[in-house]
């Protein structure tokens, strides 16, 4: 897949940049099993860099439908901090009772809303309705590729639920906004993490 994005912009440079966390090694009856279907997820949180990961990722999904004939799916991951937990509890008790969310999000932000006019709930509101945006952004620009995507809301440490909707999805690849290993999520994330994770390239800003 990067080859490909190698050969298009005239690079060659690209995979030693952007392969952050290399992919695990997998048996071959699994890479069987996923052979005719890919997912790609994208750390997703309307910085330009998450902007430019996503973008990233649709391209790749549109030119490996060309290549392949086989069903990609990009999937963005919007994760809220657990920031309301020493002041509220009872909002991250209510927080992770809610179901993960697929596109289009704000007919489920709408159905939620109400509940969230109790007095200890209102916390929450303001993160609800951000994520709202940020996804329906996400899935606008799905929309100009004309490909299969999906949104998930999640709360909590963000390299945590990451890896849940990686596993729980069987992603093949993780695409973030960063642009080294140094980064501190990818340092968090490990070697040990179950896909390849890719960031942007530093040649983005030339």
């Amino acid at each position: 897949m990067l080859a490909r994005l190698q050969s298009a912009i005239g690079r060659d440079d690209l995979i030693e940049q952007m392969v952050l966390l290399p992919e695990p090694k997998k048996s071959f009856s699994k890479k069987v099993q996923k052979a005719k279907s890919v997912n790609l997820i994208v750390g997703y949180d309307a910085s330009p860099n998450s902007h430019t990961a996503l973008d990233i990722a649709f391209w790749i999904a549109h030119q490996t439908r060309l290549a392949t004939n086989n069903q990609v799916t990009v999937q963005a991951v919007y994760v809220v901090k657990d920031n309301h937990n020493s002041q509220h509890p009872d909002i991250l008790s209510f927080a992770k009772r809610l179901p993960q969310l697929e596109c289009p999000v704000n007919d489920v932000s709408r159905s939620i809303t109400p509940v969230l006019t109790q007095p200890k709930l209102q916390g929450i509101a303001p993160s609800l309705q951000e994520a709202d945006r940020i996804l329906w952004q996400a899935k606008s620009l799905a929309e100009e590729w004309q490909g299969s995507f999906k949104s998930h809301l999640r709360f909590g440490e963000i390299a945590t639920e990451l890896k849940k909707v990686v596993e729980s999805e069987t992603a093949d690849i993780l695409f973030l906004g960063c642009k080294s290993i140094s980064h501190p999520i990818i340092q968090i994330l490990g070697s040990n993490f179950p896909c390849a994770v890719v960031g942007i390239p530093n040649c983005i800003d030339e």
